[in-house]
């Protein structure tokens, strides 16, 4: 294992609302939640940059990146999939943890107690849109 002064430390853009989004993402997706805990973010702090490199600034020395985090077909077909955006400061050895994506649900998840629908959360703003985006899934994989 390599030594604490070789980790990269975590930063945040705005460390409330990025910790809102984590909350949601503990109760309605607990897979997502413990590999983003217990797999990502270990792998993230000893310099295994994991994800897909959106962006790179060689003159900054940053590289920006998207992790997709593990969530059930059918909550990806509706809401989209989960994921976090990073971006890495490889002098300063930070990693500045800037977004977790979608934010609509996320955040409504926060926000009041999201019902569920045949195993999908389901917007209390757009149900009627999240059901009927379940219902033709259904329809279309049967």
């Amino acid at each position: 294992m390599k030594e604490i002064e070789d980790q990269y430390i975590f930063e945040y853009l705005d460390e409330n609302d990025f910790r809102k989004k984590e909350r949601s993402i503990r109760k309605y997706s607990k897979l997502a939640y413990k590999k983003l805990t217990f797999d990502f973010y270990p792998a993230l702090r000893v310099g295994n940059f994991i994800g897909e490199k959106v962006s790179e600034d060689e003159s900054k020395n940053t590289a920006s990146f998207e992790l997709k985090l593990p969530t059930d077909e059918r909550s990806a077909l509706v809401h989209g999939d989960i994921m976090l955006h990073y971006t890495v400061y490889y002098n300063k050895k930070i990693i500045l943890l800037t977004n977790i994506t979608p934010e609509e649900i996320l955040d409504e998840g926060h926000r009041t107690e999201l019902k569920a629908y045949k195993g999908v959360m389901i917007s209390k703003e757009n149900a009627k849109r999240d059901m009927f985006k379940v219902n033709l899934i259904d329809m279309l994989g049967k």
